[in-house]
């Protein structure tokens, strides 16, 4: 099977959602498994962080690929993985608010206000809720032309959740630094030169 014909397989999108599913899963076996270390909710709340900003990036990833690939069916992945975001980040939001707040919607808005890395990373979350909501053919169909021009929040929401890490760490700055220079080659991609790109353009002619 070709390459081209594995993207547009049945059996690929079944795939995405398997491997979207593995940190939740694994995450899961350790909280039952006592495999957490010895601050297990410090690690939860990390771990569902890092996931959603990890498939964050991925869905972004998802344009370029079929531009420089030429494979337009990169894109029917793009709602998977963007709804998998939404849920690592509701993961992480919980964790936070059951463990930090114990459900006291006062105390979580005041920490809210008071601390701006949550301020970015709550703001993040929020909007991504619409895109979620939206994400639907219906919706799609309703919306019309407003629906590409909401779902262009994906790049604030990719810079708050960037800047959200990168508050928040205060030693080792490595990962949340390479997050932030994927994320800005992808908004240059976005709008620059690069985005007419292709395999094509690199092909030697014989």
């Amino acid at each position: 099977m070709s390459f081209s014909a594995a993207l547009k397989s049945a059996y690929a999108k079944p795939i995405v959602h398997l491997l979207c599913l593995v940190p939740f899963c694994t995450l899961l076996w350790a909280v039952f498994n006592d495999g957490l270390g010895a601050n297990p909710v410090e690690k939860l709340t990390h771990e569902t962080g890092q996931w959603t900003l990890r498939l964050l990036l991925a869905t972004l990833c998802l344009s370029p690929l079929r531009q420089w690939t030429g494979q337009a069916s990169w894109i029917r992945f793009r709602r998977v993985i963007g709804l998998y975001t939404f849920f690592y980040g509701c993961c992480h939001f919980s964790i936070w608010f059951i463990a930090d707040h114990s459900l006291d919607l006062g105390g979580m808005f005041e920490d809210i206000v008071k601390r701006p890395y949550i301020t970015l990373g709550f703001s993040a979350l929020m909007l991504m809720l619409p895109l979620a909501i939206t994400s639907n053919q219906a919706m799609i169909r309703r919306l019309g032309k407003k629906w590409k021009s909401l779902h262009q929040l994906v790049y604030l929401i990719i810079l708050l959740g960037v800047l959200h890490f990168l508050w928040l760490v205060k030693a080792d700055y490595l990962e949340p630094t390479i997050y932030a220079i994927i994320a800005v080659i992808l908004l240059l991609h976005r709008l620059g030169p690069m985005k007419h790109l292709s395999v094509k353009s690199f092909s030697t002619a014989p």
